[in-house]
């Protein structure tokens, strides 16, 4: 069965109403949620999240909070922190090693982190039994690949296409595809761009698709009350976990 990853981005809202979302979208039968650390400068997501994390540091977000949530939802659903890497060295990455190994989240998703500069971080949070997500796009060439997929964990994160999240961009990846399932076994996850409309056109030859934007555009309708963006997300989810298996 193809997995469904969410993206949310934390405390926004405000934090009771992320555990909410996260236990409606763990009922709805996504597979992983990405638990966003909102940031001042999120390079790799579009205009949508980054004005929910522009939102959530503007109501007051501390990096404690994002710990809060976390006991309350990893016993439920699986979690990753997703963020840029100036959080976690500007508080120390052994922190949140210890604090992700405490609520039980599986490890992080930190896009602006090369693969080259996050293997000297790997073994600190792979002797841990927590994951380092690995990124591969339609930029990288067949020998790069084999390197970065040899040894990937939980799954892999492949860009549909060169640029920022949201976007809705086409790239042919059916080369990319190809390359990374002849390097690795580890279940490859497409995102970028995925929405309602196109996740079972995405789905094809990958294993699971990552949504994130077409959440936040929900999050952020202020003609919604808090229980209706609950609603809309998890049938949107719900509908998408559908149609990709279908």
């Amino acid at each position: 069965m193809k997995k469904l990853v969410a993206y949310i981005t934390s405390s926004y809202p405000d934090s009771n109403f992320t555990i909410d979302l996260a236990h409606s979208l763990s009922e709805a039968g996504v597979d992983y949620l990405e638990l966003g650390i909102p940031f001042s400068d999120p390079v790799a997501d579009g205009p949508t999240i980054e004005l929910a994390n522009l939102k959530a540091l503007q109501s007051g977000f501390k990096i404690e909070n994002l710990f809060d949530i976390s006991k309350e939802i990893a016993p439920i659903i699986n979690t990753l922190w997703m963020g840029y890497f100036n959080p976690f060295y500007h508080k120390g990455l052994k922190l949140f090693i210890e604090e992700a190994k405490s609520s039980g989240v599986k490890g992080f998703i930190i896009p602006d982190l090369p693969y080259e500069e996050a293997q000297r971080y790997k073994p600190q949070i792979e002797n841990e039994e927590l994951c380092l997500i690995d990124f591969v796009a339609p930029t990288d060439p067949k020998k790069r690949i084999k390197k970065i997929v040899k040894d990937a964990k939980e799954f892999i994160y492949m860009v549909a296409y060169a640029g920022i999240t949201g976007s809705g961009k086409s790239e042919d990846l059916n080369e990319l595809i190809s390359n990374v399932k002849e390097f690795s076994n580890t279940p490859l996850f497409i995102g970028f761009g995925v929405n309602e409309k196109n996740a079972k056109e995405k789905a094809q030859g990958v294993d699971g698709v990552i949504v994130g934007s077409a959440f936040i555009k929900i999050l952020l309708d202020n003609t919604l009350n808090n229980s209706q963006k609950i609603d809309k997300i998890t049938s949107i989810a719900k509908n998408i976990k559908e149609t990709i298996n279908s």
